[in-house]
């Protein structure tokens, strides 16, 4: 009877370790393939259109790369109370939190037990006629304390994968948080730039009011004198009131740019403190792009895309590891006694035991394989995400270091277009009043020198807001000092 039984026992082990590693064809075409991190040497044209030397402006932190006060203090206070930040920093609690209950499941599990019973058998069953002769006590009570241990040995290594795991998902949480950090900086710097170039509109708008409303003056003086014409006065009427419209519509504007930087701050609706004087004569901050393979580095959302790969390849490993054997090793100690007299007498009273079991799943394969499915799946996704990351920051840049370019020259000639047209404004006047040019020439020239006054502004504003934009997409604002 023993061969055959041991025989029978071989079969049984042959016959689970045959099943557990029965997975290989369970993905089927789905099968999980390593990211492509290959990135150009260069950032090519964006690169000749930019001052040569390694990226600096990503390892600067966002109090050193930004030289306005008022724009510095703006930042810190976000950085402090925006509530989507603060969101985020509680998912960095949360993923320690699965961090260390995943190790708790992977150590040895001790509990102390404690309790009190009784028990009434039946006179006339085997049990109780058992009982009544050897002087068993009917009901008997029942007393007991001890220690029960319990331990999943991991010997396949899923629990030890999904450990690996959940610590890359708390890093990779925690870079996603320099991202948004980043994300936040650089939505500030821009809105605040716009809220100072909108500031600026407005004052020319209102010097240009006032001047054509002079000049409408001088219109109607000079068609009282016979000297000029209703129509003169109807188009200097009409550009007064468009631009006193126009004017309405930015001081709207500017309650919204204004109020979404409150937002973006964490408080409701106030002024927000700014100054205009140096917007149009500051010097804008020289940006170099570095070599792409450094956004693998400096990019936070390209970090905790990796880190998000990492951790479902190991999700990946323990979903596999699930259809290996597992062994549970279970023991107790303790003292048992229907009288609470012998509990504490040993060795009568004394109680362990002890237990291994190996268990492989068979029934219930079908739910393990759904869940390898399911995480080769999304290994597959982070994959694709990884690479996406890689190929959005690049692309970032790139379109950015080509806009300081643009946007730098755009700023010089609009500059040499205002100072031009200045200078025709007074050609023009002193033209109208010696009758040599008619109302429609001052009109145009006016009129043409407040829209390049309004482009000039708006090209320094996206000068320096794609300044903000390269500054975020080379990966800097995340870095916090010492």
């Amino acid at each position: 009877m023993t061969r055959p039984r041991a025989a029978r026992g071989a079969a049984a082990i042959a016959c689970i370790l045959a099943l557990a590693t029965g997975c290989t064809n369970v993905l089927g075409d789905n099968k999980a393939r390593d990211a492509e991190t290959e990135v150009p040497d260069s950032f090519g044209a964006a690169a000749a259109a930019a001052p040569a030397g390694p990226s600096v402006a990503a390892q600067k932190q966002w109090d050193e790369f930004f030289d306005d006060p008022d724009l510095r203090s703006l930042i810190e206070e976000a950085l402090a109370n925006n509530q989507a930040l603060n969101i985020q920093l509680q998912e960095v609690i949360i993923a320690e939190n699965q961090v260390t209950a995943i190790r708790g499941d992977y150590i040895p599990r001790l509990d102390a037990t404690a309790g009190v019973g009784v028990e009434k058998v039946g006179e006339f069953t085997s049990q109780g006629v058992s009982d009544a002769a050897n002087g068993v006590p009917n009901p008997l009570m029942g007393f007991g304390f001890g220690l029960v241990a319990s331990w999943e040995t991991d010997i396949a290594g899923s629990l030890r994968n999904a450990r690996k795991a959940a610590g890359a998902h708390y890093e990779a949480t925690n870079w996603e948080v320099n991202f948004l950090v980043t994300e936040i900086v650089a939505e500030i710097a821009r809105s605040y730039y716009e809220l100072v170039a909108l500031d600026l509109q407005i004052e020319i708008l209102t010097r240009n009011i006032e001047f054509q409303e002079n000049a409408l003056e001088i219109v109607k003086l000079k068609k009282a004198a016979a000297r000029g014409t209703e129509l003169g006065v109807q188009r200097f009427q009409a550009e007064v009131l468009k631009n006193q419209g126009r004017k309405l519509a930015l001081e709207q504007r500017r309650v919204l740019v204004e109020n979404q930087i409150n937002f973006l701050v964490g408080r409701f609706p106030q002024p927000v403190k700014r100054s205009t004087d140096t917007f149009m004569t500051m010097e804008p901050a020289a940006v170099t792009a570095g070599l792409p393979a450094d956004l693998l580095e400096n990019r936070p959302d390209v970090r905790a895309a990796e880190l998000e790969l990492e951790a479902t390849k190991f999700d990946t490993v323990s979903a596999k590891r699930r259809f290996y054997p597992s062994l549970r090793l279970d023991a107790g100690l303790g003292f048992q006694s229907f009288r609470a007299a012998h509990l504490l007498t040993a060795p009568e009273s004394l109680v362990f035991d002890l237990a291994g079991n190996l268990v492989a799943p068979l029934l219930n394969r079908a739910a393990i394989k759904a869940d390898y499915r399911t995480a080769n799946a999304r290994q597959v996704q982070a994959v694709y995400n990884y690479e996406r990351a890689i190929l959005q920051a690049y692309t970032d840049v790139y379109n950015q270091m080509m806009a300081i370019s643009n946007y730098r020259d755009r700023f010089e000639r609009i500059s040499a277009q205002v100072a031009t047209l200045q200078a025709a404004i007074e050609v023009s006047k002193a033209l109208y009043q010696s009758a040599q040019a008619d109302y429609y020439e001052v009109l145009m020239t006016i009129r043409d020198s407040l829209e390049a006054e309004m482009e000039l502004v708006d090209a320094r504003r996206d000068q320096l807001q794609a300044i903000v934009s390269v500054y975020q997409a080379l990966g800097g604002g995340w870095r916090k000092g010492a």
